[in-house]
């Protein structure tokens, strides 16, 4: 059964692969002292300027490790209600970095000053958390992707209020591939001071990679993430993954079919009566509401998920492996359950 649950639910990228066994043909220093994580560290420099990079198994541990560079246990995390950090991740954030988070409604998964603002309140009460991180994701959890302007604006708030800003990137490629700039221009040169590289959601078989820009932030980041569990002993086989992420811009083209996938499946379900596309299609998802009887009998056929209980909103997710095929033969059997049921 193919999916458009999510694109974790993807396989490997075959270079992905190939660069997992090229790691595998003899023995490396353990703990990231080795030529793979010297490499990658090489080609994320050529990419971002100055970053230190480290490593971890999946996003929560990404966010963790980022979160607890910049936070002090009093202080807490602004973030959109539908972050992933807090819907989706247990209260991990919550409770590794021992901040809490300030969560804000959003009618796009974005946040802006102006949304921010009455939270700023708090700095100097000493019976109210400190807000000291806001923390985004690009492409959000509804799909939406930051401009280039609304992350200078953001940053340039976060910066002037005495604010970190934290990027969660699980899919900054897809983001990046929709706005068409480079990645340097749409998270350090905005003024992001630390933020995730998504893999797993793009083609690597495990893990992720924090980048962090922000001098202030890099002197701890080692010992977070050896407290966290998040050294990896044989890092050599996440950091080669990166290699060939990296090289020849492979995320790029990954990213770009997926988007693109994304958007062809927005134009052939839209034209089906009854169906209606509820979000901005900016990355590789596509929100939807169809009739309700078409549900079940489409999920029985390719897996997805409802994103919204109450008013029945699904979410479909293309990967770097959606097929042309898939999505037409997928608008093709959703065609045919609606008029069923007409």
């Amino acid at each position: 059964m193919k999916s458009f649950a999510s694109d974790n639910y993807s396989g490997i990228h075959p270079e992905i692969l190939d660069a997992i066994q090229h790691a595998n043909t003899q023995h490396e220093i353990s703990y990231g002292d080795d030529f793979y994580t010297a490499k990658a560290l090489e080609l994320f420099e050529n990419l971002f300027g100055n970053v230190k990079v480290l490593y971890t198994f999946n996003g929560t541990g990404a966010n963790i490790v980022s979160l607890k560079c910049c936070t002090l246990p009093f202080q807490s995390v602004i973030c959109a209600e539908t972050a992933h950090i807090n819907s989706d991740e247990c209260g991990a954030p919550t409770q590794n970095i021992g901040s809490s988070l300030l969560t804000l409604p959003t009618p796009d998964g974005k946040l802006t000053p102006e949304l921010i603002k009455p939270l700023l309140t708090r700095i100097g009460n000493v019976h109210n958390t400190q807000p000291k991180v806001i923390s985004i994701s690009q492409s959000t959890e509804l799909g939406t992707v930051y401009s280039i302007d609304e992350l200078n604006t953001l940053c340039r708030f976060a910066h002037e209020n005495g604010l970190y800003v934290h990027l969660d990137g699980a899919r900054i490629s897809n983001a990046v591939a929709s706005l068409d700039v480079s990645l340097k221009k749409t998270t350090v040169d905005c003024g992001v001071d630390i933020m995730s590289f998504g893999g797993t959601k793009n083609g690597l078989m495990i893990g992720e990679a924090v980048l962090i820009f922000n001098d202030k932030l890099k002197e701890n980041a080692p010992y977070f993430q050896k407290q966290t569990a998040q050294l990896f002993s044989k890092n050599r086989f996440i950091a080669a993954q990166f290699i060939a992420l990296l090289t020849n811009d492979l995320w790029k083209r990954m990213a770009l079919h997926s988007n693109r996938m994304a958007q062809l499946l927005a134009t052939e379900v839209g034209k089906i009566p009854g169906v209606k596309v509820t979000r901005s299609v900016d990355a590789n998802a596509v929100f939807a509401i169809i009739p309700t009887h078409a549900i079940e009998a489409l999920q029985n056929k390719y897996r997805f998920y409802v994103w919204d209980e109450q008013t029945k909103e699904l979410r479909w997710m293309c990967s770097f492996d959606t097929t042309e095929a898939e999505v037409m033969d997928f608008a093709a059997t959703l065609r045919q359950l609606v008029e069923k049921g007409q």
